[in-house]
């Protein structure tokens, strides 16, 4: 049985968000850096915070026209990876791991068909990282 096929499932349906919509130690972003020199709402004009809120508002009306099916799937994938980047670590980290690949179990079984069209395809994702957990833990057991 080959792989899943991930690319396939979201491909073009989700608008591509940039680096700068994401804030966190993956795009460089180091909170105990701040600083009383960073700005606040307080230090910002009424033309600037409308600005703010104009473009807030735009992003949650791109969000809302997503379909929830596909930002669960979405989400979905991402756990699926980071499961694969744990047990492909050395050692691997199977703790780390079996969390991840129990929270693609909780999302993928439990919402079932409710996933729509691509439902299949993550139960075939599911049931691939599981086994391949099971062979790296058993693999790393001796």
């Amino acid at each position: 049985m080959s792989g899943p096929r991930f690319a396939s499932v979201v491909a073009g349906r989700v608008p591509k968000v940039t680096d700068e919509t994401s804030n966190g130690p993956a795009n460089g972003f180091d909170d105990t850096q701040l600083d009383d020199t960073q700005l606040d709402d307080t230090q910002l004009d009424d033309t600037q915070l409308d600005e703010a809120r104009a473009e807030l508002d735009a992003a949650r009306r791109r969000l809302a026209e997503v379909p929830v099916e596909v930002m669960v799937t979405n989400h979905v994938m991402g756990l699926y990876e980071l499961a694969a980047i744990h047990l492909g670590a050395m050692p691997p980290d199977l703790r780390q791991a079996a969390l991840a690949i129990d929270a693609v179990g909780c999302l993928v079984e439990g919402l079932g068909e409710r996933l729509g069209p691509d439902a299949a395809t993550l139960g075939e994702a599911l049931q691939s990282i599981r086994l391949a957990f099971v062979q790296i833990k058993a693999a790393h057991a001796g």
